[in-house]
């Protein structure tokens, strides 16, 4: 089967499992659908609760690659047990039907709740900061980063209790191991969310996360996005480059130092912002904003952050403010429930002009098609925008593209993001599953001369992981080995990306390498 047909298939409308019995859980409806997975209202039959189940999509369940990284997810956020992180209960397959069962919030997100109010005061919004921050700050004492931060993923009870939510992103690091969980179609995060080091395909930790927070804290207070355009290349560039506009002209009435707060979060360089989400706590509850507790504990370094959890709740001011818009919100459902007819008269009024507006504003399409059948996309004017063109596209035939306009040939800058894009392609493959291709674009990379060092590294990092899939342990070891033999040539900060990449079963021998050969500065301390 194609490649091409197998992305269809994944992306296929899943049944509609509404009814049926999964194990303990009684699927009432479905609540959403995204890349991997269709999410159902559930009640769990033994203790009579309602419970959001995951579901992965059957296309996606006949890949073990897909299957393991659907575990992984649960068990990444399972790790999380905090107030403000939906939680998981349970993993299982049944019958066929890989699901993942998981705490149910009733209410709206984030995203939901700006298209309504447009804007939040600045106790409501600091509210929301906090218990985010906490779950982040948890989030990073257990060394898993999010890296799809967002408004979509910020669940608000009518309580006012705020819950992050949706790991398929996360990059988890336990016991030395670490492990992507990509969502299909999905290879960075959100445009509009994403840090300046995602969109360049750059490791990417807590600060990470921070940056994609500061976003949505920017949408809170200003009503849109810092950064906006109408592709996601735009988007990114500006995400690279450009600075957003300050809040204090956009808002006079927003406290400055809360101003300040947003505009440290969305530094272009890591090194610029909080350096972890506590140091953001320590900042959030020195603010002095009316209408917010100000009793956060002040001192010792390590602070409880359960207890500033517990002053946080739904007895502070500003949470009842949060709490009264929610209630609003569930006010207007009860009316409209009350009065169908006028209901149906609004939505379809709503639905005649949303769909006028969506055909005004179509834009057009990515890729085209030849006579040929070839899937092409879009020429850009540089190869950098090219390259960037390929990460909105996220396909084969975007990560082709780059070669194909701008041979490698032509220019140390053509080369450059020729490197990029092979060693994308080869994620790609190797996500599919498909070893064969990506042993192929692995070897380029492995193969490229003296100038291109660090593309050779991971095309030695990635055969090796290859080989080790395949059960070629004695071939893994002899790429290990040139690996080690490049490590003096490589920046050091270089090495403990690279050894994290590598497949956890290889670790011991390279770290035997590196004791044989006396690298420079030995093994990385922490790893």
């Amino acid at each position: 089967m194609s490649e091409n047909s197998s992305d269809n298939r994944s992306q296929a409308p899943a049944p509609d499992l509404s009814g049926r019995q999964v194990g303990d859980y009684r699927l009432l409806r479905r609540l959403g659908r995204g890349g991997m997975a269709v999410v159902y209202l559930a009640e769990q039959q033994s203790l009579g609760r309602r419970v959001a189940v995951k579901v992965l999509r059957p296309a996606l369940a006949e890949n073990h690659t897909f299957v393991r990284r659907f575990v992984h997810e649960a068990k990444a956020a399972a790790a999380l047990v905090h107030a403000n992180i939906v939680q998981i209960h349970e993993v299982g397959c049944i019958e066929g039907i890989h699901f993942i069962a998981q705490e149910y919030v009733e209410g709206v997100n984030l995203k939901q709740l700006l298209e309504r109010e447009g804007t939040l005061g600045a106790a409501a919004a600091v509210n929301i900061m906090r218990q985010v921050a906490s779950a982040l700050h948890k989030a990073g004492q257990t060394r898993i980063t999010h890296r799809d931060i967002k408004p979509e993923n910020i669940m608000l009870s009518p309580s006012g209790e705020v819950k992050v939510a949706d790991f398929g992103l996360a990059r988890v690091e336990t016991g030395g191991e670490s492990v992507n969980l990509t969502q299909i179609g999905v290879t960075m995060g959100t445009p509009l969310y994403m840090s300046p080091e995602q969109v360049q395909g750059k490791p990417v930790d807590t600060r990470s996360d921070l940056y994609s927070f500061g976003v949505t804290c920017y949408q809170m207070l200003a009503g849109r996005p810092p950064f906006e355009g109408d592709t996601a290349l735009k988007i990114a560039v500006q995400h690279l480059h450009e600075e957003p506009r300050r809040l204090e002209e956009l808002r006079a009435d927003l406290p400055e130092g809360l101003c300040r707060i947003v505009h440290t979060l969305l530094a272009k360089r890591p090194t610029d912002r909080y350096q972890s989400a506590a140091e953001l706590l320590r900042e959030l509850r020195m603010l002095n904003i009316e209408g917010l507790d100000n009793a956060w504990p002040l001192g010792s370094e390590d602070w409880n952050v359960p207890e500033i959890l517990a002053l946080a709740d739904a007895r502070t001011e500003a949470t009842q403010q949060l709490a009264a818009v929610m209630r609003q919100q569930s006010a207007r459902r009860a009316s409209w429930r009350a009065n169908p007819v006028r209901g149906f008269a609004a939505a379809l009024v709503l639905l005649l002009l949303g769909a006028a507006l969506a055909w005004a504003t179509r834009p057009q399409p990515l890729l085209y098609v030849e006579e040929n059948l070839t899937p092409l996309v879009e020429r850009q004017q540089t190869v950098r925008e090219q390259y960037f063109h390929a990460v909105s596209v996220a396909s084969e035939a975007g990560w082709h593209s780059i070669r194909q306009y701008f041979p490698p040939e032509e220019s140390a800058e053509n080369r450059y993001y020729a490197l990029r894009a092979e060693q994308r392609l080869a994620e790609l493959f190797l996500e599919k599953g498909d070893l064969d291709r990506a042993l192929e674009s692995y070897a380029q990379l492995a193969d490229t001369s003296e100038v291109d060092l660090q593309f050779r590294a991971h095309g030695l990092v990635g055969l090796a992981n290859v080989h080790v899939l395949r059960g070629e342990m004695s071939r893994a070891n002899q790429q290990l080995a040139a690996l080690a033999q490049l490590m003096p040539e490589l920046p050091r900060e270089m090495r403990p990306y690279l050894i994290n990449e590598v497949n956890p079963r290889l670790r011991p021998e390279l770290r035997r390498l590196f004791q044989d050969l006396q690298i420079n500065g030995g093994w990385p301390p922490g790893i």
